[in-house]
C-alpha cells in the first residue's frame, strides 16, 4: 500500500463531499437526543442523576452503540474543517472563525442552558425521591454523590474543548515556524498512512485504551470541568488530529473510506459485541466496572475507529449532496445540539411515574424533544440574527416570492 500524500489544493475534491460531512454531522447531532434519552432508562449505572423507574437493556445497548462513535466522529469532522479553514484563511482567519462559531455561542448560551438543566434536574430528582414537584439541591447530591459540584460545561463540553484545540492548532501553526509545520505535515502523513492500513485502527486504538482503562466501564467520559483532565485531552485530541490528517490526505483517504465503508462497519461488530459480552461477565450488580482490562478497552476502541471510518464513507457514498431535508437538519443541528439536553430532562420528568413501558417513554421523549427543538429553531432561529451567530447566515423568509405569485 502506498503512503497517502498530503495535498494542498481543495479543487482536487468535488465540493459536494463537504455536504456529505455536513449531513453526517447533522445526523450525529440528532443522535445526541437518542443518547441522552436512553440514559434515563439504563438498567446499568448511569452517570446522570435523573433516572426513570421504567428501564430496559435496550436503552443500555443503544447508549453504548451511539457513544462508541458519535463524539469521535464529531472530533474527526471538526479537525477536518479546521484544517480546511487553515488552508483557506490561515491561522488568524481560522481562529477568528472558530471564535465566532464556538466561543461566542458558548458565551451566550452556556449560562441560560446550564440554569435550565439544573432546575429541570432538580425537578426530576424531586419526582424520583418524593413523587412531587419541588426543588431541593440536597436530593440531587444524594442521588449522584460523585457528580462534580459547581458550574459545569454539561453537554457543551464539546464546544469548550474544541475551542481550545483550535487555539492550540493556530498557535502551533503561526508561532511554531517552518520546523513545526514540517513536523505537522509528517504527523499528518503518518496518521493518514495508519488510517489507510487495514490494521491501522488497532494502532490508533492503543492510546485510547490506555486512557480509557482507568475510567469506569473503560470509557473516557467528560466530567464537565472547565479544566478537563489530561485523559480527555489525549482521547479527544487524537480524533481531532486525525481529522486534520484526513484533510491533508483527503484525495486518498476519503475515496478509501467510501470503498471500504461496509467492510469497516462489519468489522466493528465483533469488537463491539464482544466487548459488551465480556463487560457483562465482569460487571457487579448496580456498580460500574472500576478498572476495565486493557485488552477489553482496546477492543471497544477498535470498534470506535472502524465505525468512525465507516460512517464517513457511508456519508460520502449515500449522502453526497444537500437536499431539502438533510439541508434543513444540517442548518438546525447546532441549535438542536445546544437546547436538546434541557428538553430531554424536562420531558423525562413529565413522563416519570406514567405507566408506560420504557421503550414507549423513550419514543415519546425523543419525538417530543425533536419536535420542540425543530419548532424553536424554525420560529426563533432560522430567520433571525441567532442563525447568523450559529451558522454564519440568516435564511430569508420567502414572503416576497409568495406576494409576487399572489399579485401577478
Amino acid at each position: 500500500m502506498t503512503e497517502p500524500t498530503p495535498t494542498t489544493t481543495p479543487e482536487h475534491l468535488p465540493p459536494q463531499r463537504l455536504h456529505a460531512l455536513d449531513n453526517l454531522r447533522a445526523l450525529a447531532m440528532w443522535l445526541g437526543i437518542v443518547l441522552h434519552v436512553s440514559a434515563i432508562h439504563w438498567v446499568n449505572p448511569s452517570p446522570l442523576p435523573w433516572r426513570d423507574e421504567q428501564r430496559t437493556i435496550v436503552a443500555d445497548l443503544l447508549g453504548a452503540f451511539i457513544h462508541s462513535f458519535r463524539m469521535p466522529v464529531f472530533f474527526i469532522l471538526a479537525g477536518y474543517f479546521v484544517a480546511m479553514l487553515l488552508h483557506q484563511h490561515g491561522a488568524g482567519g481560522m481562529l477568528k472563525n472558530r471564535a465566532k462559531r464556538l466561543g461566542l455561542p458558548f458565551a451566550v448560551f452556556w449560562l441560560p442552558i446550564f440554569s435550565a438543566c439544573v432546575v429541570l434536574a432538580l425537578l426530576f430528582v424531586h419526582r424520583m425521591a418524593r413523587g412531587t414537584w419541588g426543588l431541593d439541591p440536597v436530593l440531587l447530591q444524594r442521588q449522584a454523590p460523585n457528580v462534580p459540584q459547581g458550574p459545569s460545561t454539561m453537554h457543551m463540553w464539546f464546544l469548550w474543548m474544541l475551542l481550545w484545540l483550535c487555539v492550540l492548532t493556530a498557535a502551533l501553526h503561526r508561532f511554531g515556524g517552518a520546523p513545526v509545520r514540517r513536523i505537522g505535515s509528517a504527523l499528518a502523513a503518518a496518521l493518514g498512512f495508519i488510517g489507510a492500513s487495514w490494521g491501522g485502527f488497532m494502532v490508533l486504538a492503543l492510546p485510547l485504551a490506555v486512557t480509557g482503562a482507568v475510567y469506569p466501564n473503560g470509557i473516557v467520559t467528560p466530567n464537565g470541568s472547565f479544566l478537563p483532565p489530561l485523559a480527555e485531552w489525549v482521547h479527544n485530541g487524537l480524533f481531532f488530529a486525525f481529522g486534520l490528517s484526513v484533510y491533508a490526505c483527503r484525495e486518498h483517504l476519503l475515496p478509501l473510506f467510501t470503498r471500504r465503508a461496509w467492510a469497516y462497519a462489519a468489522a466493528g461488530l465483533p469488537f463491539f459485541f464482544g466487548t459488551l459480552v465480556l463487560m457483562e461477565m465482569l460487571r457487579q450488580p448496580d456498580r460500574p466496572i472500576a478498572h476495565l482490562p486493557f485488552w477489553i478497552a482496546l477492543a471497544y476502541n477498535c470498534a470506535t475507529w472502524l465505525w468512525s471510518f465507516a460512517l464517513i464513507g457511508l456519508a460520502l457514498r449515500y449522502m453526497p449532496r444537500r437536499n431539502a431535508v438533510l439541508g434543513y437538519l444540517a442548518d438546525s443541528s447546532y441549535w438542536v445540539y445546544l437546547v436538546h439536553m434541557p428538553a430531554t430532562i424536562g420531558f423525562g420528568a413529565l413522563l416519570f411515574g406514567v405507566p408506560i413501558p420504557a421503550l414507549g417513554k423513550m419514543g415519546l421523549n425523543i419525538a417530543a424533544t425533536t419536535l420542540l427543538c425543530l419548532a424553536t429553531y424554525h420560529l426563533f432561529v432560522r430567520f433571525t440574527p441567532v442563525s447568523i451567530l450559529l451558522n454564519g447566515k440568516r435564511h430569508p423568509r420567502k414572503i416576497q416570492g409568495v406576494l409576487a405569485h399572489a399579485n401577478p
